[in-house]
């Protein structure tokens, strides 16, 4: 048979440079080829192959396609009927085609940028506009990981809030899912908090803080006020674990009198996805606002007065504080609670409600129907949920089995006891199967419609919401398709990604996200799973699961891997559970010592916190490495004490460390164990393993390293890697046994794999790379980094390198001897750069007054150079500034980003508008002249320079209400 050429493989599909872009990069650096420079870069105390037998060999993107279309038919398409805080939703076409599955949307980065995130950050605001209108209290995040970690979250906040002289208990509701429970607990345990599970109908005991789930668990309705008032007079905070969909019909819990408020906005168009991802929600009553975790946008107003949106009270997270951060939460569920805000936007308040008495109703018929087959059915007041007392466990066995033979799945939620629920998708067909299979009386529609005069009182008049939602007249404009389809794209319009441009983030890895890795994801066979189904319906996408995990311990060398966390940080806290559960176990308990480098990500500090652990900060010396002297003082200080060393290698200062198993050792000798932050493992990946040079842990970023795109601020997926002697301490999970072991420190997120929704995009990656694949994109990846900082060494110093003058995938370009010389700051050089149509690279981490950069694989040669010219031209505005031409408030860098708006007005600066828009004339005197800006292509932000202390000072995190604005007018 004759044999063909294929067009074009995917690793040259996914990797930007071509042949001649490499070598041309490589004849620039003085080597011969990629592995020569991998050979004077890389340590070659840890260099490790990936063996080829324990990775698939490389498919092309039409059999990937294929086989993810076989793995899809393992999956079995069953009516869920499950609840437990996952339910069928109708994702509306016009949001999955415009929002979930459009690269202008899931390819934007968190919006550190706001002047560039205007669109995203609109519609976040618009979702903590649904937030805080459903839930009646004043103030929302922008979303957090899901329901259960919400309500950890909240644990925390009431905590920190309690002003008790001696510990108290967390009380929580029983009739809460079991779930969010064991969330509460995993996090409670290494805190020394203690968790007291109790019955609301009975008096109160003291506490710090009180979670009532409304409606509960089995779906019960139960008037919560005398439970808040006694919580209250202890001095805790009552706090509603509750639906968002019940909340349209339901009195909201701010009206009740809770302190918070928790949930998930899965239900709003975001499919159930095997457990996520999806936006979980935390709102709060005024004066809780700087005490509450999770991001926050605000409005405030730009250079030129126009209201802006951006993140409010930044000082409360991770990345400035640290250890002493209200959470570790980095990465949320940006896209997902986008798209539940324009789903919320597209029904608006009177289709909401619609569909909520739709789900009501059917609710109410279905109970009619099994009493009047001599059910008895426990739950007497209810939204969507109730629950069935059968007369033994055979009896409850049978229906479910029933059920379950005609294609519906229902819970056991104990031997004798089963739950039903109903969701926007249940139609009457589902319970006439239902009713049919399960010998109800009534078995057919018109049956059912005479039961209808026999429906008892679904929920007493005290529950019955009178305030209005939603009254916004954005909540009320966007119901026709085109109409939602154009604010769609000027939302898309207002923001940069990487359909338009490289970002190049310091670690953060914004490489590309593949159109055939991101296929699948919206497929009904994996997107409509359960994440609680039985398991021998979601064969193809546990068949995933199993992949993915042997592919990444190979790749990693570890000898374990869980999948659970649904974010970095929460593989770091997994990771350090794991660390904090292997002492015990071995009868250390007094370690409990974390070792820092100052240059770690946020995260890791405040992760540390977490885990009950205290931290010690090592120093770096001045090439950028960890201290050895200081690491083995400090080891030295607290040898018996020593839990734990965070390290991140590649360093956050963009080198490999030589030192790194002498580091590991010193640890290890001390007894502690080495976490190797999995951040940059984009410089790693197939050249060496932190399993094998020395680490016992780590978790891996899949949105960063394994192509999941980040959404503008998540989802995120970080699955922890272990050595065998870690393993039975990973996640574990308490309805589902094989999500990890026995022995482990329990549930991290809400469903036992996490985001599993989206791991078929890591899974596809790496099925489509291979071996070579992997290998090359790592080396190209190191390649472009040292492009970029030899272009820019003669204009910007270079802060840190490793040996041979080289760098790993990231570099960090020191702008503070400019700033002290001139005046122009990191943010000069960011907001600047918008005007050339960049996102900035990483401002000012891990060091202050400088820039981190990582251009990625990814990219090709051509947006490289881009990119160096317009730092050069940059650079050349800087020194217009330090040769007197002009002050640096006359500078162009100063009123960056010059909006299209600015340009047509009235023009009282000292350059021409030309370059405050087109900013291609001033090429540094020994480059070659900057390429212009493509001018029908030009990006323009949509807001000048964003005035942050004023958003701070004036916090607006939600629309107002028509009288509010009659008020302000």
């Amino acid at each position: 048979m004759a044999s063909f050429a294929e067009s074009s493989k995917f690793i040259d599909r996914h990797i930007g440079p071509d042949l001649a872009a490499t070598n041309q990069m490589l004849e620039f650096l003085n080597f011969k080829s990629t592995e020569e420079l991998i050979s004077a870069v890389l340590p070659k105390s840890i260099a490790t192959d990936l063996d080829r037998a324990k990775l698939p060999e490389a498919a092309s993107e039409v059999e990937v396609i294929a086989e993810l279309r076989d793995r899809a038919k393992l999956n079995k398409s069953f009516t869920s009927m499950i609840g437990l805080g996952y339910y069928n939703t109708i994702t509306p076409a016009v949001i999955k085609r415009g929002v979930l599955e459009n690269p202008a949307w899931y390819t934007a980065y968190t919006p550190y940028q706001p002047e560039i995130s205007q669109g995203r950050l609109e519609t976040l605001f618009l979702f903590q506009t649904v937030i805080t209108d459903l839930t009646g209290l004043a103030i929302s995040n922008a979303s957090m990981l899901d329901e259960p970690t919400a309500a950890a979250e909240a644990m925390g906040m009431a905590r920190r809030s309690w002003n008790g002289e001696d510990e108290a208990p967390f009380l929580v509701d029983r009739d809460t899912h079991p779930q969010t429970i064991a969330v509460i607990e995993t996090r409670a345990l290494p805190l020394g908090i203690k968790i007291e599970l109790i019955d609301i109908s009975q008096p109160i005991p003291r506490g710090f803080g009180l979670l009532i789930s409304y409606p509960g668990s089995t779906g019960a309705l139960r008037n919560p006020a005398r439970a808040i008032v006694e919580i209250k007079e202890h001095g805790g905070l009552a706090i509603a674990a509750t639906d968002l969909l019940a909340l349209t019909l339901l009195k909201a819990p701010g009206e009740w009198g809770f302190d918070a408020a928790v949930g998930s906005a899965q239900r709003f168009g975001v499919p159930m996805g095997f457990g996520g991802p999806h936006a979980g929600f935390l709102a709060v009553r005024t004066g809780l606002e700087r005490a509450m975790p999770g991001r926050l946008v605000g409005e405030s107003v730009d250079a030129h007065g126009a209201r802006a949106y951006r993140l409010a009270l930044q000082t409360r997270e991770q990345h400035i504080r640290r250890e002493k951060a209200t959470s570790n939460i980095c990465t949320a569920q940006v896209l997902l609670a986008n798209i539940s805000a324009l789903y919320a936007m597209w029904h608006g308040p009177r289709g909401l409600e619609a569909i909520a008495e739709k789900v009501h109703f059917y609710t109410a018929l279905l109970i009619s129907n099994f009493k009047a087959s001599g059910y008895a059915v426990v739950t007497q007041s209810y939204f969507d949920t109730f629950t069935i007392q059968t007369e033994s466990g055979t009896e409850a066995d049978s229906l479910m089995s029933k059920a379950r033979s005609a294609g519906i799945n229902i819970y056991l939620r104990s031997s004798e006891l089963l739950s039903i629920s109903l969701d926007e998708s249940t139609t009457i067909n589902d319970l006439i199967k239902l009713s049919a299979a399960l010998n109800l009386k009534a078995k057919s529609k018109e049956s059912l419609e005479e039961l209808q005069n026999s429906i008892d009182e679904t929920f007493a008049e005290d529950f019955l919401r009178s305030t209005p939602y939603l009254t916004n007249k954005i909540f009320t404009s966007k119901h026709s398709e085109t109409s939602m389809m154009r604010y769609l794209r000027s939302l898309a319009d207002k923001d940069l990604a990487l359909d338009r441009t490289m970002i190049p983030l310091g670690s953060c890895t914004m490489k590309l996200n593949a159109a055939t890795e991101m296929e699948s994801i919206t497929w009904p066979e994996f997107a409509n799973l359960h994440p609680f189904a039985p398991a021998d319906q979601s064969e193809g996408t546990r068949s995933i699961i199993t992949d993915l995990q042997k592919w990444l311990c190979e790749i990693t060398g570890y000898d374990a891997i869980s999948l659970q966390p649904n974010a970095g940080s929460q593989g770091e806290f997994a990771g350090l559970l794991a660390i904090r559960k292997y002492h015990l176990m071995r009868g250390d308990t007094a370690r409990d010592i974390c070792l820092i480098p100052s240059s770690a990500h946020g995260t890791n500090a405040a992760s540390a916190v977490m885990a009950g652990m205290r931290v010690v900060v090592i120093g770096c010396d001045e090439l950028g490495n960890v201290d050895l002297a200081d690491l083995n003082s400090k080891i030295a200080t607290h040898r018996d004490a020593l839990a734990a060393l965070m390290v991140t290698y590649p360093s956050t200062h963009g080198v490999f460390e030589e030192a790194i198993g002498d580091i590991c050792a010193a640890v290890h000798d001390a007894g502690g164990q080495v976490y190797v932050d999995g951040a940059n493992l984009n410089a790693l990946v197939g050249l060496a393993k932190p399993g094998k040079f020395g680490a016992d842990v780590s978790h891996l970023n899949l949105h960063k390293t394994f192509c999941i795109p980040h959404g503008g601020g998540g989802p995120g997926v970080g699955p922890v890697g272990v050595r065998a002697h870690l393993a039975p301490y990973l996640p574990s999970h308490p309805l589902d046994v094989t999500a990890g072991p026995q022995s482990g420190v329990g549930p991290i997120s809400g469903a036992p794999f996490g985001s599993a929704g989206i791991l078929n995009i890591p899974w596809a990656y790496i099925r489509l790379m291979s071996v070579e694949g992997l290998k090359n994109a790592t080396a190209i990846a190191i390649l472009s980094a040292n492009y970029l900082a030899k272009s820019l060494n003669h204009a910007y110093p270079i802060l840190y390198r490793g040996k041979s003058d080289l760098i790993a995938h990231e570099c960090i370009i020191d702008l503070r001897p400019l700033t002290k010389t001139s005046g122009v700051t990191v943010d000069d050089v960011a907001k600047r750069l918008m005007d050339h149509g960049f996102h900035a690279p990483t401002v000012s981490f891990p060091v202050a007054g400088t820039l981190m950069i990582e251009p990625t694989e990814s990219e090709d040669l051509v947006e490289l150079n881009r990119f160096i010219s317009a730092m050069l031209s940059i650079r050349a505005e800087i020194q217009q500034v330090i040769d007197g031409v002009m002050t640096i408030e006359q500078s162009p860098l100063r009123s960056a980003p010059h909006t299209a708006q600015s340009l047509l007005g009235e023009w009282n600066h000292a350059y021409s508008r030309e370059i405050g828009g087109f900013p291609n004339g001033l090429p540094d005197k020994d480059a070659e002249p900057a390429e212009p800006i493509d001018m029908p292509n030009k990006y323009w932000p949509p807001v000048g320079r964003i005035d942050g202390v004023h958003g701070d000072r004036n916090l607006i995190c939600a629309c107002p209400r028509p009288e509010e604005l009659a008020i302000q007018s």
